[in-house]
């Protein structure tokens, strides 16, 4: 079982392609690091660890050895570190995919109205 809901990584997900798509200066960017340091350690860690799957630092096989990494090497803030990174939403959800999560699923859990 992943340290965090899969309807909170759709949730960030969502908000990076908002953060992405969006004008400097709206507000987008705020919200997206203000959930992302709102969450524990131990969700930040697997946030990190789900993007470095999708990314291919590590395989899915490897989940622990990555959720372990990020939470020892941790010396940033997790939100500024994972703001950093190119293609954050695509990486998400791919590592969703990859450790067998459907992130459509995902965002319907985070978004059931929607």
């Amino acid at each position: 079982m992943l340290p965090i809901s899969p309807a909170k990584v759709a949730h960030v997900i969502v908000r990076a392609r908002k953060f992405d798509a969006d004008l400097p200066g709206s507000g987008q960017g705020r919200e997206l690091r203000a959930f992302i340091a709102a969450l524990n350690e131990e969700e930040q860690a697997a946030l990190t660890a789900i993007m470095w799957v999708g990314r291919e630092t590590f395989d899915a096989s490897e989940f622990d050895e990555a959720f372990n990494t990020a939470r020892a090497e941790a010396t940033a803030p997790t939100e500024d570190y994972l703001m950093g990174v190119p293609m954050l939403a695509d990486y998400l959800e791919d590592g969703l995919s990859a450790l067998g999560i459907d992130p459509e699923d995902a965002e319907q859990e985070a978004y059931p109205s929607v």
